[in-house]
């Protein structure tokens, strides 16, 4: 078997134990972007699997955009980046 060789870790274990890795991160393609996929990246970034620049560049997300995931998470919790539930975790 062949690892290709990356940058930074190949996983990381969450607060939970559970362990995360490159495979779970969305593939670089992604146009759909549901909760579960942007918790994966913004988890992904904050516990040091990827840089923010790295994550930007991958996934082709604005600043403004990666920043507003991360805060919608540390405000609310996951349920926060639902596209159903932006009116109730709106700032107004």
């Amino acid at each position: 078997m062949y690892l290709k060789k990356v940058d930074g870790p190949r996983a990381v274990t969450l607060p939970d134990g559970t362990v995360l890795t490159r495979a779970d991160l969305p593939p670089p393609t992604t146009r759909r972007w549901v909760a579960s996929r942007k918790a994966a990246v913004v988890r992904g970034v904050l516990y040091g699997l990827l840089s923010q620049s790295d994550a930007l560049d991958r996934y082709s997300l604005s600043e403004e955009e990666f920043l507003a995931w991360v805060k919608a998470v540390s405000d609310h919790g996951e349920d926060a980046l639902k596209a159903t539930a932006v009116q109730r975790y709106r700032q107004l």
